[in-house]
């Protein structure tokens, strides 16, 4: 892998041969916790992949075999800013706003603001030894990095208040049925569970997936005859573009689609 600009205890490795960029938690020691300015620096990470078009789809993963992220470092809220706090939600809601399919490997522990950035992914695999939670209630706080409105989103606002309000820990195969996961695997499968996914995500059109996950989000935030109104012009779009003619042409030549995001 190709290892790129150093971070604070965030490694960023691409893999050209897979298309990939990795984004390291590299902090095992302290179950992969992320400071303040590691949170600061996710929109800089994003903006430098979003625009590198040799990576296909992005990872998020924790170093180590404990944890995907514990959460973030408690006792430096003490020394921000109240109105810092609250633009947190920003920057971790770069995987949301990147036109690439972002992956959230996940294992171990997956608390705090490591869930809130793993809420913020297209995908979330999970090892079958994860604990996903948001423990705010037990520092006296809540959430504040799009943790509570977007497990409520995903899982209705009874679950949320029945995991937030009571700082719950959710198992993997609970959370996979809420619908907080896609996946479930067995540990040991991690790698290879995400590897698969990536191969599928590299194989399609790189512009449809941008505006499909453009269009899937708007979903969640638009009434049904909008959201039909934005696909529609979407699906005109894209009919104009390179990617589909060549997508038509495979499908009639009975070949495999030779997709290069034109």
């Amino acid at each position: 892998m190709e290892a790129v600009k150093q971070y604070d205890h965030i490694r960023v490795e691409k893999n050209p041969e897979k298309k990939t960029a990795t984004i390291v938690f590299d902090r095992p020691e302290k179950m992969n916790y992320i400071s303040m300015l590691a949170r600061s620096q996710f929109s800089e990470i994003f903006d430098e992949l979003n625009k590198d078009d040799e990576v296909r789809v992005i990872i998020i993963k924790g170093e180590g075999d404990k944890a995907f992220s514990a959460g973030g470092n408690i006792p430096e809220f003490m020394d921000v800013h109240q109105e810092e706090l609250s633009h947190l939600a920003v920057n971790v809601a770069a995987p949301e706003r990147s036109p690439k399919p972002v992956i959230a490997q996940l294992q171990g522990y997956t608390f705090g603001v490591g869930l809130e950035m793993a809420m913020a992914c297209d995908f979330r695999i999970a090892a079958d030894d994860t604990l996903l939670a948001l423990p705010e209630m037990n520092l006296g706080m809540i959430p504040g990095s799009g943790g509570t409105q977007r497990v409520a989103k995903a899982v209705g606002l009874t679950r949320a208040k029945d995991m937030i309000m009571r700082a719950r820990r959710i198992p993997a195969d609970e959370a996979y049925q809420w619908g907080l996961i896609t996946k479930v695997v067995a540990k040991e499968d991690l790698e290879k569970a995400v590897d698969s996914l990536v191969e599928e995500l590299v194989n399609f059109s790189p512009l449809a997936l941008k505006v499909c996950k453009q269009v899937l989000n708007a979903a969640d935030e638009t009434p049904l005859s909008a959201g039909i109104e934005i696909e529609g012009k979407a699906y005109g779009l894209l009919r104009t573009t390179e990617d589909f003619k060549e997508g038509v042409e495979a499908f009639v030549e009975k070949r495999k689609p030779n997709f290069t995001g034109k």
